[in-house]
């Protein structure tokens, strides 16, 4: 719900703050005063259109800001939207919007800027206002069905048939690759046969390529390879005419240090450290003629080291970068090449399988169709009750359920088939004739007004367990009824805060009576300038404000006031028990 409201430099309303809680909120004052820019700021904040002219006069820009708790029925959902627009995710939801005297607006979300079409869809969860009609969610004939159908309490059937719907929706997308892929079978049978035939043919092993590269390096260096061993090999173990072999001079330096060691008891370890190196090398000298024995003159050999590698590089360009992406590629062509190979089988598999998840998807989808009916009848008959009460006892409210024909449809009965989709067979949508003789019309076309508010005032405390949004808000809900009817309003508003968060704008005291917070509207001039303020009232004030709205604060206006405010704390409390 809504908890916190700053307004600053928003048409005549200079500074305010003001803090919520649950329950009935009124708010009362003269024609004027600036009530409905209270509502007005707020309808901004959830995505309302704005301009220029809402911009305190001599002021550069206006601000708003509203601080959210979060609903319990929305986290998720909210959640998901901040998820996918990158916001901060907080315990509490804040909005704000800039409002410049240029016409450019800002908005942000969390701290974060966001457009205004962002503010709108969150404040899609959070506020109805009325007055502002089209930010009403029962304006949106698409939340009508899901409206019904927690009404109805339908989610056992719902889950019921979506497990159905699910099951049948994948069938007919894996039936539809299938044909597809039929279609072209012969083409893609020839090309994946081709595929999967050369990388098997080619007997690929991951690791061969990096083995293959460091032979064809030795092979087509093996005149450097030999030339090199050779000399390495003559210089430590042939020598030459002008000098003695390596190994020679080190074993002559050895025995010398040996007859060092032999006087000078301290030198023993050059002695031993000059044998180990004669020894090393000796090893060296040895494996250096087996690797000279070992080094191969192989042209052939070395043309099929690089045709080999030549057809790696040609399958890791067609079918991966890898060795090991080829051979999964191949691996996937010979799977697809039998699924084509038998696509035809499958076909006739699935085309049974969908025959009969079409009669389980049938059979869910008429069971959730006939809960809805008797549910449409009952909302039907308790919203002209609703409507009764409220003094518009010739309306007539109906839940048009309807089923739409679709030659892809599920066959209801022979020669006729119905639309279906995940939320099953029916389309819903509430209809009205405000007034006796006129015909049902679709909610969404009624006039906005008193009445109207009357109508949607009805509709909420029917749907009071099924609509989710936290705040609503209703503005103009007194215009043209008196103070019998509007003791009804403001009772079934108060009992409508129980659930919900009512913001009220009124002129009438029977209904003010009922808020659980009441709110004075009023304007001053302070230096040839007009400001709003608002004070929330005590239980003195609350009298002096009824009185005064029922036309002055005489003491029999008093005494009516305080008989009005205990009247409706009485049937409060003879409610609440």
């Amino acid at each position: 719900m809504l908890t916190e409201l700053h307004i600053t430099n928003f048409a005549i309303i200079q500074e305010l703050e003001l803090g919520f809680s649950g329950g009935l909120l009124i708010f009362t004052g003269e024609t004027g005063a600036g009530k409905s820019i209270i509502l007005d700021a707020i309808m901004a904040l959830v995505g309302g259109k704005v301009d220029a002219g809402l911009v305190r006069g001599g002021c550069q820009r206006a601000e708003l800001e509203a601080i959210f708790s979060l609903p319990q029925a929305y986290i998720s959902e909210i959640n998901a939207i901040l998820e996918r627009e990158e916001l901060e995710q907080e315990p509490r939801l804040t909005l704000y919007r800039e409002i410049r005297s240029n016409g450019r607006s800002v908005a942000r979300v969390n701290g974060s800027a966001v457009s205004a079409a962002i503010l709108k869809e969150l404040g899609s969860y959070l506020v109805d206002i009325h007055g502002q009609s089209e930010h009403l969610s029962l304006l949106n004939v698409r939340s009508h069905l899901g409206l019904l159908d927690r009404f109805a309490d339908c989610a056992p059937e719902l889950a019921a048939y979506r497990s159905e719907y699910h099951r049948l929706h994948a069938l007919n997308k894996e039936l539809k690759s299938l044909r597809d892929l039929e279609q072209e079978a012969e083409k893609r049978a020839e090309l994946l046969a081709f595929q999967a035939q050369e990388i098997e043919a080619a007997h690929v092993v991951p690791e061969e390529e990096a083995e293959l590269e460091q032979e064809r390096s030795r092979l087509a260096n093996a005149e450097t390879l030999t030339n090199s061993a050779q000399q390495a090999l003559s210089l430590l173990d042939e020598g030459s005419p002008e000098s003695s072999a390596a190994i020679d001079l080190l074993g002559e330096a050895s025995r010398l240090l040996e007859a060092v060691a032999r006087v000078d008891k301290g030198q023993g370890d050059l002695a031993e450290q000059l044998e180990s190196v004669l020894a090393s090398l000796t090893e060296v000298n040895r494996d250096l003629r087996g690797y000279l024995d070992g080094i191969e003159f192989n042209p052939k050999r070395l043309e099929q080291v690089e045709d080999r590698l030549e057809l790696l590089h040609q399958l890791k360009r067609k079918y991966g970068g890898t060795l090991a992406a080829v051979l999964e590629y191949g691996q996937n062509a010979r799977a697809q090449l039998e699924k084509v190979q038998h696509a035809g089988e499958r076909i006739a598999e699935l085309e049974v399988e969908v025959k009969s998840a079409e009669g389980s998807v049938l059979t869910a989808g008429l069971a959730l169709s006939e809960k809805r009916r008797i549910a449409a009848q009952a909302l039907g008959t308790a919203v002209e009750g609703e409507l009764n009460d409220l003094s518009l006892s010739g309306a007539k409210f109906d839940v048009s359920l309807t089923q739409v024909s679709s030659a892809h449809g599920l066959e209801i009965e022979p020669g006729l088939r119905v639309a279906y989709g995940e939320d099953g067979l029916d389309q819903v949508e509430f209809m009205i004739a405000p007034n006796p003789g006129e015909g049902l019309k679709p909610l969404v076309k009624i006039a906005s007004g008193g009445e109207t508010s009357r109508l949607m005032l009805a509709l909420k405390n029917v749907l009071v367990q099924a609509d989710y949004i936290p705040t609503l808000i209703f503005d103009e809900i007194d215009q043209g009824i008196g103070g019998r009817v509007g003791f009804v309003v403001g009772e079934k508003l108060w009992r409508l805060g129980r659930q919900h968060q009512v913001m009220c704008v009124t002129h009438l005291s029977q209904l003010a009576a009922f808020g659980d917070s009441h709110f004075k509207v009023q304007k001053q001039v302070i230096g040839a300038r007009t400001l709003t303020r608002v004070d929330p009232l005590g239980d003195e004030g609350r009298v002096s404000e009824l009185a005064q709205m029922t036309g002055s604060t005489s003491a029999a206006n008093q005494r009516a006031a305080a008989e009005i405010l205990s009247s409706a704390r009485a049937r409060q409390v003879e409610l609440g028990s």
